[in-house]
């Protein structure tokens, strides 16, 4: 799927209704889809807890905190990408604080073009992540099939007396035989001694 077809969810927790309406208008329905509007860090955190999102959108402060240690607390998900909105007079506080953990922050007010570039900074985040993601599951996977593989040598040096090397041999020889892959032929073997 290329960049222009992909469609990225938003959360955007703003209490400000004026700030809402004009976001919303930067957030096409063909782009950001769905667009979830909360207006404290409590129903944020409800929200979160429902679904994932590929953007949350913070614009501090809030009735219920100012949103910095919820902005830190999102980028720990690894899956969504952060901005928070703080008023210029606290940006380099803010953004020295938030950045080291991955917020990206900017100072208001701001400008349609500033939040569209914003944006576009964002979804280059999120697509990184994305591919990172695929990585650690290829990683995971793999690990997967190297502890089934693990369990079925000691089956078989348990059931049959077999060392290590002959263990291996033998699942080897097995994969290769009857072309299909060791972990399937581990499955095989724990199913049978278990």
């Amino acid at each position: 799927m290329g960049l222009k077809e992909r469609v990225y969810s938003v959360l955007l927790v703003s209490a400000a209704e004026k700030f809402n309406t004009a976001m919303s208008e930067l957030l096409p329905v063909s782009r950001y889809s769905p667009v979830t509007i909360v207006s404290s860090v409590s129903e944020a955190k409800r929200q979160i807890a429902e679904r994932s999102y590929d953007f949350i959108l913070i614009n501090s402060p809030l009735p219920d905190e100012s949103g910095i240690r919820f902005s830190i607390d999102c980028c720990h998900s690894k899956t969504a990408v952060v901005m928070l909105l703080v008023k210029n007079e606290i940006y380099a506080e803010t953004h020295e604080r938030v950045a080291v953990h991955g917020v990206f922050t900017t100072p208001k007010p701001t400008s349609k073009a500033v939040i569209i570039q914003a944006l576009s900074w964002m979804i280059s985040a999120r697509e990184r992540l994305r591919k990172l993601e695929v990585k650690t599951l290829s990683v995971e996977e793999k690990m997967q099939e190297i502890r089934i593989i693990n369990r079925a040598k000691c089956l078989l040096i348990s059931e049959l007396k077999m060392t290590e090397p002959d263990a291996h041999r033998f699942i080897e020889k097995r994969a290769m035989d009857s072309c299909t892959s060791k972990a399937e032929i581990a499955k095989n073997i724990i199913n049978t001694y278990s």
